[in-house]
């Protein structure tokens, strides 16, 4: 299904097979929807399940301009509202995460809850030149260029051997990614800082991080948590990817949270 969000043409997944509160789960940089389909299964029983793909990722159109992580908060609240979702439980991923975090400070009305998985509370100066790097050489290149640096940060060596089946999907997705949509996300995540309104989130929150993530380290995430009143933060064994990863028990910590705050 698609919608046109801020002229972007937007496709979304609807699973409404349980009529209950709203939860949204917002993917990774190079990745889309299909990156919770696990999750999805998990909790379309009990809620209804918005997946979506950002803008230049998946089936939905790049930006012609540049765009920050903020405007990327703003598409997802428009598309809340267009959907007629009064408020959703908002789960993010990496970039995903940055968004859900702007969302809740932005749009707070929109959040129920706030779950934030590998994820910076910011991109710190000495980081912001790697994504600019990341969006030259795909321009270059294609992101199928990137394929094989990214999986290993994404997913644990043991992993990624255990389970091809998930990691080839997964290195598909990245590969099929628009050079163009990777690269205006990528300098968004350049540009990202989350700390000035953090404190002012209301919500409840989870903060998930995966031990072995490089790229956004515990230490990183924990910022998060450390900054938004009560916030609950949990270490998962994995690499970037914790909701494939450990889908079990991502999905455990998840349900539990929401049952929590039910």
């Amino acid at each position: 299904m698609q919608l046109t969000i801020n002229r972007i043409d937007t496709r979304y997944v609807l699973d409404n097979e349980g009529g209950g509160p709203w939860i949204v789960f917002i993917h990774q940089l190079a990745g889309d929807l299909s990156v919770w389909d696990q999750m999805a299964g998990y909790f379309r029983n009990d809620f209804t399940v918005l997946r979506y793909d950002l803008r230049g990722h998946g089936e939905t159109t790049a930006s012609p301009d540049s765009f920050t992580i903020d405007d990327l908060a703003d598409d997802l609240a428009e598309l809340l509202d267009r959907l007629g979702a009064p408020s959703a439980h908002v789960v993010g991923l990496s970039i995903g995460g940055m968004v859900a975090q702007k969302l809740a400070i932005r749009h707070p009305d929109k959040v129920a809850t706030l779950t934030v998985a590998g994820a910076p509370a910011f991109i710190p100066d000495d980081a912001r030149p790697v994504f600019a790097q990341r969006a030259a050489s795909v321009r270059e290149n294609g992101t199928a260029s990137i394929v094989e640096a990214t999986l290993e940060r994404w997913l644990t060596p043991g992993f990624r051997k255990a389970h091809p089946e998930v990691v080839e999907p997964i290195a598909e997705t990245i590969a099929r990614t628009p050079a163009e949509g990777f690269a205006r996300a990528a300098e968004a995540v350049s540009g990202f800082d989350a700390r000035e309104g953090l404190s002012s989130v209301a919500k409840r929150t989870l903060v998930i991080a995966g031990s072995g993530d490089v790229g956004t380290t515990p230490a990183a995430s924990r910022v998060i948590a450390d900054t938004i009143p009560d916030a609950q933060f949990e270490t998962l064994d994995a690499a970037h990817l914790t909701p494939v990863e450990e889908s079990q028990r991502f999905s455990a910590l998840l349900g539990n949270f929401l049952r929590d705050s039910a």
